[in-house]
This record gives C-alpha cells, sequence and structure tokens, in this order.
C-alpha cells in the first residue's frame, strides 16, 4: 500500500517459509522454484481477455461464497473512485476511469438484487467483459500469499528493552509524485543516486534522530517492513498506529528464498511461527540474511480510525482486499481469486471470492505474484503466515455500451469523499 496510512508490503508467508532443521550441515542447498518475480516484456499486458469457455472463472462459486463484508469493500473502492485524484491512474490500458467506476456500481447492484447463481451469473457475463491475468508463466498461474494487520509492543523512547527503531521518512528520499515510485537519494543540483541499503541504515545509525518508535527485536522491525503498517501497544497500553511512508529504490529480495537457498529451511512448508522459532534459536543468521533485502521502509503516525488501509488510501477489508502490482494491474477494481487457503484445523480449502484490488507491496512486483489480506490480530497472523499456494487471477469491467446506465449509484449506499492525494 502507498499511502499515508498503510503499505502491507509482501507476504507473510513469502518472507518466512519451511521448518527449521537440527542439522544444517547435512541439507543440500535447494533448487530454485517457479519465477514468480519474473517480469512482463516491454510492451506486454498483464491481462488478457477471456474467450474461450473453457477459461471462464467460476462466478456462480463466488457469488456463492460471498459475505456482507464484500459490499462494505466496494464501497471503500468507491471512496476512492470519488476522489479527483484517482482519475490520473486511468485510462489504464483502454479502459476509463468512468467504466472502472461504474463497473463497481453494477456490480454493487447485482448482488443486492440477484436471488441465485443462476440469475447472478447471467447477467454478469452479459454486462462484463472478463480479463485474467498471464501469471509468471504466462498460462495464467498466480502465486496468492497473504498478510495481515498485526500488533506489536513498542516504546516512543529507546530503552534497555526496546532497541530497535521504525525510522520516518528522510528528506533526502526522493519519490515519483504521481506513482510514488522511489527514485533514489537527492543529491545537489537535484542530482539522485541509489538510496543507502538496509545494511548501511541500520549499521551506520545515519538516521539517528529520525526514529519514530522503538521495537524488542529486529524480527518485529522486519515484519512490520514487510506488512508496512502495525498497532503498537505502548507500556500504559494505549495503542499508536503506523503506516507506510515511502521506500527506498533498493532492490526487495525475499527472505523465505534466503533462508531455502541457505539450506535452513525446506520450502514445502511455509509458516510464520517456524521461523520465529528459528530466529530466536539463530538470530544473528537470520539477521544477516534480513540484509539481502536491501530496500528499506519509513513510516508515519496516524489516527487509527480508518486503520489498516490500503495503497487507495481506504480501509482494507479481511478477504476481500486484494494487493497487486499497480504499475501493471489497475486500481480500485473487481477482481475474482480462485485458489487454495489454509484453514485452522483441516488443512487447506479452496478459496473463490470476489475481492476488490485495493493494495500494493514490495515484494509484489511482477504478474504472477498477488497477496490476500487476511484481517487483524493472531488469527489473521495464522492463516496469512500459511497462505501459499498457485491459482488464478480474473478482473472484470463493464462493457462499454453499459456504462452510462450505471454511472450513478443504483444502490443507495452512500460514500464520503476522501481528499486529494490519496
Amino acid at each position: 500500500m502507498i499511502r499515508t496510512s498503510l503499505l502491507l508490503i509482501s507476504s507473510t508467508a513469502f518472507i518466512l517459509s519451511g521448518c527449521a532443521t537440527s542439522n544444517r550441515a547435512a541439507m543440500k542447498p535447494i533448487p530454485k522454484g517457479p519465477d514468480y518475480a519474473r517480469q512482463l516484456l516491454p510492451g506486454d499486458s498483464a491481462l488478457r481477455r477471456v474467450t474461450d469457455p473453457a477459461r471462464m472463472p467460476p462466478i456462480g462459486e463466488a457469488f456463492h461464497n460471498r459475505d456482507a463484508f464484500l459490499l462494505d469493500a466496494i464501497d471503500e473502492s468507491l471512496i476512492w473512485f470519488a476522489a479527483p485524484s484517482s482519475r490520473q491512474f486511468y485510462p489504464f490500458e483502454n479502459v476509463t476511469h468512468e467504466q472502472a467506476a461504474a463497473s463497481l456500481r453494477a456490480f454493487q447492484h447485482l448482488l443486492e438484487t440477484s436471488y441465485n447463481e443462476v440469475e447472478f451469473t447471467s447477467e454478469f457475463r452479459r454486462l462484463f467483459d472478463i480479463y485474467e491475468s498471464v501469471g509468471y508463466d504466462g498460462r495464467g498461474n498466480v502465486l496468492f500469499t497473504g498478510y495481515y494487520a498485526g500488533e506489536f509492543l513498542a516504546s516512543p523512547e529507546r530503552t534497555a528493552r526496546f532497541r530497535f527503531p521504525l525510522y520516518k521518512r528522510p528528506d533526502d528520499l526522493v519519490t515519483d509524485p504521481v506513482t510514488g515510485r522511489p527514485l533514489g537519494r537527492l543529491l545537489a543540483r537535484d542530482r539522485t543516486i541509489p538510496y543507502f541499503t538496509r545494511r548501511q541504515i541500520e549499521e551506520s545509525n545515519r538516521l539517528k534522530g529520525s526514529e519514530l518508535y522503538w521495537l524488542e527485536s529486529p524480527l518485529d522491525v522486519y515484519i512490520i517492513h514487510i506488512n508496512g503498517s502495525a498497532k503498537l501497544r505502548m507500556h500504559d497500553s494505549s495503542l499508536r498506529y503506523v503506516g507506510y511512508a515511502g521506500k527506498t529504490d533498493r532492490p526487495y529480495s525475499s527472505l523465505a528464498e534466503a533462508i531455502i537457498e541457505a539450506g535452513i529451511m525446506s520450502r514445502n512448508e511455509m509458516n510464520l511461527a517456524a521461523i520465529k522459532r528459528l530466529y530466536h534459536r539463530h538470530p544473528q543468521q537470520i539477521r544477516e540474511l534480513f540484509y539481502k533485502n536491501e530496500n528499506y521502509v519509513f513510516f508515519t503516525e496516524y489516527e487509527g480510525g480508518g486503520w489498516p488501509a490500503g495503497s487507495l488510501g481506504v480501509k482494507v477489508t479481511q478477504e476481500s482486499s486484494l494487493a497487486t502490482d499497480k504499475k501493471i494491474y489497475p486500481r480500485g477494481g473487481l477482481v475474482l481469486v480462485d485458489t487454495e487457503s489454509v484453514t485452522f484445523a483441516s488443512g487447506k480449502r479452496k478459496f473463490t471470492r470476489f475481492m476488490l484490488d485495493q493494495d500494493t507491496g514490495g515484494a509484489i512486483q511482477a504478474p504472477g505474484r498477488a497477496d490476500i489480506y487476511m484481517g487483524e490480530g493472531n488469527s489473521a497472523e495464522i492463516l496469512a503466515g500459511g497462505q501459499y499456494a498457485e491459482g488464478r487471477l480474473f478482473y472484470f469491467f463493464l462493457k462499454p455500451k453499459e456504462v452510462a446506465r450505471f454511472g450513478r449509484s443504483q444502490s443507495g449506499r452512500t460514500s464520503a469523499v476522501v481528499p486529494d492525494g490519496k
């Protein structure tokens, strides 16, 4: 999320994966898996129109799996579309701003007036053009990971217990004023160079004086960097909220892949609890692997009423908000995710849901990656930590001839307008 609220930057499951082995020397380095970070070639699109009946998404199943929170998520996207600043991101390829906003109103109207899956599916296919992601392999396969909004113990001052800072955005960090893309470190005469690496920032103490809050461990700091926001509990039980304020232009790399390649963990178990146990046994070894990710994230404090919010500046909704690469996917729109997710007791379950594309992330930088927002707290952490499955991703836009019909709200649900700049 690029926000004054929060950037839930990447999936917990992709950060930390596998289970620790007690005999590291006996393990051989594990071969690399699929290249989920594969970039598009110049001029290529992340989306392609679906016309083959065999590749149509399970629209009826997603309708069956809907819940009341989906309507809330739609309203949040409509809040964003109502802000004049949202127009700068459209047209997206050949989709206009009016068409994208009307698509949400049409979908909202269908949800509120359809009596069954058959009726809904028939009308949906009549109204919407259907697109699918090309995925990481050109065959539509996307890796879905998960993220959550966590709570951490913290202090406004450095103490013997709280010694590891979250930093405010430095004045010399330059980003594109429209897209938010980091450009580097500002020098004299408007010249920019690459920003300092994670290691350089943390080992040099060069940002001393810009600490926002102090955490208990480097692992807490790293997880907040990856999630992009946090609820912080102070010693007096009061709460503070921090969110994304910018990141460096240095490359992001996955801690999971670093651990796997080092032969410390296996790929077949993606579990945040396992990496926490490993860190507590071998903190220096794992901290050294943090530095393979040169990218660094900065934070700001904000009010908790809209927490957690995504890169659109509106609140994200459990299992209804998705994070994607906003350089190649359209903001705010309606999507369908067809994959698997974990449960607390019974292993995997089918996850087929309509969602809204409302967020982005540092690790989510390719057509083959997407992050599912799992919610707040410990339960969401478990679900996010176990989310690691391939699937398919679809986008829907109202057919141009239908846009005028849904130019205004059909349901009477109201939305406030957010200020410009989100």
